[in-house]
């Protein structure tokens, strides 16, 4: 949606229903403040998900000709 036709539409709303609009923003404004404080990851949350194979460092087939 444009902002000329929220702006538009705002003004055709009387002045208490401006006022109840006013504060639906500001709930969704600090509603996704909150949303987004949630989602910062804790160091070592994910210890223990990742693994590697035992033979992570070797050498790969594939490129065996070209060392």
């Amino acid at each position: 949606m444009e902002q000329i036709q929220l702006y538009t539409k705002l003004n055709y709303l009387p002045t208490d229903l401006k006022s109840e609009v006013n504060d639906f923003i500001d709930f969704l404004i600090n509603k996704r403040k909150i949303e987004i404080k949630k989602k910062i990851p804790i160091f070592g949350c994910a210890k223990g998900q990742i693994y590697l194979s035992h033979d992570f460092d070797e050498p790969l087939v594939d490129f065996k000709e070209y060392m």
